[in-house]
C-alpha cells in the first residue's frame, strides 16, 4: 500500500478539539472486552457439524457475520454495499482502512482513514468509492438497531466501542496514565470526519469522561483501565 497507507490523516483523524493536539488519536487500540472477535484469531468450545468436522461456535458465528475480508481494496455499490462495519481484535496494530472518493490512490481523494489496534467501526457510505483495509481482521456488518449486553468496565486499550452495545453509558474513570498517551474520544456517529467528534482529550494522570447515551461511540487508545463509577 506503500507509506502513505500507514499514516492517518492529521486533518481527518487524531485532531483533540478540546484539549492538547494528539499525537496517537488516529490509533484505535486494545480490545473490546464486550464482544468476541471475527474473522482471524477466533476461538470458542468446539461442537460437531453435519459434515462431521469439528467446528467451533465463534467460527460458525464469524462464517454468518464476515461481509468482507480484512485486506484488499473494495468497490463500493459492487463489492461491498453502504453501511456500518466493525472489525475486532486487531492485536497487532497493523490494521489500517481508509474510504476513498476515488481510486486514484492520490491523498486528495482520502475522506477517513485510520490506524487500528482494538476495535473499530467505520460507516461506508453510498457516495464513496473505494474501502480499502490492510492487515485489519475480518469485517462484519452492524445490525444498527441490535441490542446488546453493554459493559460497565473496558480496557484502556478498547479501540472504538459502540455505545448502549458494547459499553453503558455513564461516568468512566481511568488511574495511573503518566506516559502522556492515553487519548479518548466521544463520537455522534462512525464517519470519523472532525465533525463527528462531540468531545476528546489526551490525559496525563486521573482521567474521567461521562459518556452520554445520546453518544454514539467511545474511542480510548493507551489508557488505563476504565471502570464506571457513576
Amino acid at each position: 500500500m506503500g507509506m502513505k497507507g500507514k499514516i492517518a490523516l492529521g486533518a481527518v483523524v487524531g485532531i483533540v478539539v478540546i484539549g492538547a493536539v494528539s499525537a496517537n488519536a488516529g490509533n484505535d487500540s486494545g480490545g473490546d472486552s464486550s464482544s468476541s472477535s471475527s474473522g482471524k484469531g477466533s476461538s470458542a468450545s468446539a461442537d460437531r457439524g453435519t459434515d462431521g468436522k469439528t467446528k467451533s461456535d465463534a467460527e460458525d458465528v464469524a462464517e454468518k457475520k464476515v461481509a468482507f475480508a480484512g485486506d484488499g481494496d473494495f468497490q463500493v455499490g459492487s463489492d461491498i454495499k453502504p453501511g456500518t462495519y466493525r472489525t475486532t481484535g486487531n492485536s497487532d496494530g497493523m490494521c489500517y482502512w481508509e474510504r476513498a472518493k476515488d481510486a486514484s490512490g492520490e491523498m486528495e481523494s482520502l475522506l477517513a482513514n485510520e490506524n487500528v489496534m482494538g476495535t473499530s467501526y467505520v460507516t461506508v457510505k453510498g457516495t464513496d468509492k473505494l474501502f480499502t483495509s490492510s492487515d485489519c481482521n475480518d469485517w462484519e456488518a452492524v445490525d444498527e438497531k441490535a441490542k446488546g449486553s453493554p459493559a460497565s468496565k473496558m480496557s484502556g486499550d478498547a479501540g472504538m466501542l459502540r455505545v448502549g452495545v458494547d459499553i453503558a453509558p455513564g461516568t468512566y474513570k481511568s488511574t495511573g496514565n503518566t506516559d502522556d498517551a492515553c487519548y479518548w474520544e466521544r463520537t455522534k456517529n462512525a464517519d470519523h470526519s472532525i465533525e463527528s467528534i462531540i468531545a476528546n482529550n489526551n490525559v496525563s494522570g486521573t482521567a474521567v469522561v461521562t459518556i452520554a447515551a445520546s453518544d454514539a461511540y467511545f474511542k480510548t487508545s493507551g489508557c488505563q483501565d476504565w471502570k464506571k463509577s457513576a
